[in-house]
């Protein structure tokens, strides 16, 4: 009973916080529903059965497509509780190999949450169907850019959902004081100014403002819709029959059909739900939508269609002029906040997309920082929010008039949608393995609805949808260019990596001079030596004692545990002193600040040593070329006989002291847990942490031998050595693929981050490591 209780507390707390980051967008759409939906030739038809007909539509779109399609079916094809565009991609890619990136491996399936908890899907048979996709490889391009469409949709809707709610929010002054439309204007867009330069300070200290906001402003147009029906048509509720809709389309005709337009304004946000689903759960958010936001919903739209139909000549203004005078300021300092809310929350969406398709390789290099301090999952990308101000700024100021600009924040709205209802048959054939029927059913239900949408939406591209296409067509190019570039790089380095034959050749020493210290080469390639390794020995032959191969990839999950994300193996014989690391991240995974990546590594690869010796790999162990790979988890009942000495000393030398420290963080690293820091400018202090094995008997007398050429070479220098690339076409290659290449992907790559910004790699340490690709 009290697990019970909790259970239900639990739901209720996430409900209520779920007001302030997924229902924002989605509730302000009364703003500007009436207002663009009785908008061209619709407005000749000034009659209350058309008036019916309109709010007929807008209830049955919001239970058909907000309510059945996404709070039943969609809200369920979660990817381990996180939920968007790319969850329903990276559930395709594990449960078929519709992934054009060719770094697959058999241990990145042994992840506790690769698969999820009680799937029995993966042992089951391949349909024919799913053999058909995997095989062929223009399918899974086709499946690639159908997702990458949905992203620049997300991205598009990042740009127009702070025009159109914040210019919204403000109309009110246009009706009810004498300023003239060019000053709302500026006054918009001093707010979207504030609104953005402040992304970077995060929202910790005001987010627990956006639920009661939310809450307050639901309840608020609730109140004035109820107060609308009683005032002016109580007989209005007659129009939740679909009978209506009949008589709308049988009256207007074609005027009708277009007006739709109009009407699927109303489910705007609903994707964002989905989007914000990691945030919550699937029950808080379908107890928040079915008690809170959907009957708000309906008794503001009814309330305003009661208005209406008494109230004919306030179609332009009609949610304004609806609010009695005494609630009027009150009403427009709530739509203002709301709309700033709704717009922070669409932000906060839109670099969440563009760090998980930066994850996937679908992305060119950005910063993204995330602070300690802030609210978890929540991210800052300086580029983005600065693109996304400018995009957003010249969208308010061009078009002035915000049908427009909702004309073309619908037609990105229900495309969006569109992806999503296309992606959900596969996921009910694939992952849900349900019978291809089901699938077929569902496409042809809810795709039928959003066809005849998305056909009236794109009527509107003369009056502002083409803003919509315009973006979406440069980011959904720019993504799939740096996919395709990225990709062939990857082959390039598969291609000219060099065979373990010519490494085992050259002897213990690899034919170099061995120096103190530890080379870290950085590498995509998850198996093989990389090109840049023998490029640098030619140029330069001598290398240090201890090499290691560092592989980030990120696996088609949201997120990995920590202790699975180290997969550690060995090149060559001991004496060779190569190991390979592959850190393997989910796409939703971010990287903290203060993290010691250097002894984190020295820790798994001295874990893997003793491990090695003991002649235990475990169940998750991946063989290649190389050897064995083996995942190093802080549950491994061995712990790795080091001990470690912390020596902390001024930086002007003036006092140093040592002192022997033991760690109990973790069971498995009792005693090898250590903590480096670089010297930094802005400190005034620095540690210098030292390893050192123990005076512990090894059944192999060579495991501490190499321990300690482990130790030495981490204590003598830690170098960092990463690839500079100039990347071109083959001269035989055809026009379009020396354009892509030599033009699009070299300009993306010239004016993004480096790899080591990325890395967070010291620059002291840095070497780079010219190479020539010609794809």
């Amino acid at each position: 009973m009290a697990d019970r209780r909790n259970r239900c507390n639990q739901v209720l707390l996430l409900a209520y916080q779920s007001f302030g980051l997924v229902f924002g967008d989605l509730s302000i759409s009364p703003l500007y529903v009436y207002k663009c939906t009785f908008y061209g030739g619709l407005r000749h038809h000034q009659t209350e059965d058309t008036i019916f007909g309109a709010f007929s539509l807008i209830f049955w779109t919001i239970t058909l497509l907000s309510l059945l399609k996404y709070m039943v079916f969609v809200l369920s094809a979660d990817d381990n509780g996180e939920g968007g565009i790319f969850a329903l991609y990276a559930l395709l890619c594990r449960h078929a190999r519709f992934s054009l990136l060719p770094n697959q491996q058999a241990a990145d399936e042994e992840i506790s949450t690769y698969y999820g908890s009680g799937d029995a899907t993966r042992n089951l048979p391949s349909s024919a169907f799913k053999s058909l996709i995997e095989r062929n490889k223009r399918s899974k391009t086709a499946l690639l850019i159908l997702v990458l469409v949905g992203t620049s949709m997300v991205i598009t809707i990042g740009v127009l959902t702070p025009a159109i709610s914040v210019s919204s929010s403000i109309d009110g002054l246009v009706a009810k004081t004498s300023l003239k439309h060019s000053t709302v204007v500026l006054i918009a867009c001093a707010l979207l100014v504030g609104l953005f330069v402040l992304q970077h300070r995060g929202t910790n200290k005001v987010a627990f403002l956006f639920a009661p906001i939310m809450i307050l402003w639901l309840l608020s147009i609730a109140t004035v819709g109820v107060y609308n029906i009683v005032t002016w048509n109580p007989s209005v509720y007659k129009a939740l029959s679909p009978y209506y809709i009949y008589v709308f389309f049988r009256d207007t005709g074609i005027d009708g059909w277009l007006s739709l337009g109009g009407i699927l304004l109303c489910i705007t946000g609903t994707e964002a739900i989905f989007a914000e689903l990691g945030q919550f759960t699937a029950t808080s958010i379908r107890f928040a939508f079915c008690c809170v936001v959907y009957p708000c919903l309906v008794l503001q739209y009814m309330g305003q269609a009661a208005f209406l139909s008494k109230n004919f000549s306030a179609l332009p203004t009609s949610f304004y002029d609806s609010i009695p005078d005494p609630f009027f300021w009150p009403v427009l300092m709530m739509a203002m906040l709301a709309a700033m809310v709704a717009s922070q929350a669409v932000i906060f969406a839109t670099f969440s997309i563009v760090k998980q398709c930066y994850a996937l390789g679908c992305f060119p290099r950005v910063k993204i920082v995330h602070k300690p301090r802030w609210v978890l999952g929540q991210i800052y990308i300086p580029e983005i929010n600065w693109v996304v101000m400018i995009l957003t700024l010249t969208v308010t100021i061009f078009f002035q008039d915000t049908r427009h600009i909702a004309f073309a924040f619908g037609l990105a709205c229900m495309t969006l949608a569109f992806v999503t209802t296309w992606l959900m048959p596969l996921i009910i054939n694939f992952v849900w393995n349900r019978n291809i029927v089901f699938s077929v059913l569902f496409i042809l239900f809810f795709g039928t609805i959003e066809l005849i949408f998305f056909a009236s939406a794109l009527a509107k591209i003369p009056k502002g949808g083409w803003i919509t296409l315009l973006l979406s067509l440069f980011f959904t190019c720019m993504t799939y260019v740096w996919h395709y570039g990225s990709r062939k790089k990857y082959l390039c380095d598969q291609h000219n990596k060099v065979p373990m034959k010519s490494i085992l050749s050259l002897g213990p020493s690899l034919g170099i001079i061995k120096v103190p210290g530890m080379g870290l080469i950085y590498t995509e390639l998850a198996s093989g030596v990389p090109a840049t390794f023998t490029h640098f020995l030619t140029n330069l032959p001598a290398f240090y004692q201890v090499v290691v191969f560092v592989c980030c990839k990120t696996v088609p999950i949201p997120y990995v545990p920590q202790k699975e994300r180290y997969l550690i193996g060995r090149i060559g014989p001991k004496t060779y002193r190569m190991y390979r690391c592959i850190i393997r991240a989910g796409y939703k995974d971010v990287n903290k600040d203060g993290d010691d990546f250097e002894d984190e590594l020295v820790m798994s690869i001295a874990e893997f040593i003793q491990l090695e010796s003991e002649g235990y790999g475990g169940s998750n162990t991946d063989r290649s070329i190389d050897g064995r790979l083996a995942v190093v988890k802080a549950s491994n009942k061995f712990g790795t006989r080091l001990s470690r000495s912390i020596s902390e000393a001024n930086i002007a030398g003036s006092s140093r002291s040592q002192t022997t420290v033991t760690n109990s963080k973790s069971p498995v690293l009792l005693r090898l847990r250590a903590e480096y820091e670089q010297e930094l400018p802005r400190l005034s202090m620095r540690r210098m942490f030292q390893f050192r094995p123990m005076d512990t008997k090894f059944r192999q007398p060579q495991v501490k031998e190499e321990l300690f050429d482990l130790v030495n070479a981490k204590d003598a220098e830690v170098a960092y050595i990463v690839g500079h690339g100039h990347v071109k076409a083959k001269r035989n290659s055809v026009f379009v693929k020396r354009l892509v290449v030599n033009v699009a992907y070299s300009f993306l790559r010239k004016n993004c981050r480096s790899p080591a910004v990325m890395l967070n790699i010291p620059h002291i340490c840095l070497i780079k490591v010219g190479m020539n690709y010609y794809l």
